[in-house]
């Protein structure tokens, strides 16, 4: 995943970078540290790529941030001369039955439509010569 990308896909939550992986494609291994806004509270969270299989597959993991735990798989399969993405985004709320509770009530609608427009911008990088502006490197490879 560019974080250039990521950047700007996440605009809604004024979302930057402040440690790690500043720019460019994350690698296995790799860290990045993102601020961003969240419910008006500003929120650090620093994720890990614990899985990788490219072109096909990514994972990350939050190493610190305000979640008990979060995983967030990045799928991605050819159908003819498309491509689909499809995430899978997993977390859970600190704070046991209270948590649980908020997680239910709205974090996970909170959560579904943050990704829907992350998502929606990313398609339309994909879909569209604005690619170029995030990953100048591969105009290269054509």
């Amino acid at each position: 995943m560019s974080v250039d990308l990521h950047t700007v896909s996440t605009q809604q939550t004024k979302e930057s970078i402040v440690a790690g992986v500043r720019s460019g494609i994350l690698q296995l291994g790799d860290t990045v540290t993102f601020r961003a806004q969240h419910f008006g509270i500003w929120q650090t969270l620093t994720s890990k790529v614990t899985e990788l299989e490219t072109p096909i597959y990514f994972c990350d993991e939050m190493q610190q941030g305000a979640f008990q735990r979060m995983r967030h798989e990045h799928h991605f399969e050819k159908q003819g001369n498309t491509t689909l993405m499809r995430d899978v985004f997993e977390f859970a709320s600190p704070l046991g039955w209270v948590g649980k509770a908020v997680d239910t009530l709205f974090m996970k609608r909170y959560l579904t439509h943050f990704l829907k427009e992350r998502c929606s911008v990313i398609k339309h990088y994909a879909e569209t010569e604005a690619w170029r502006e995030v990953l100048p490197l591969m105009d290269n490879l054509k």
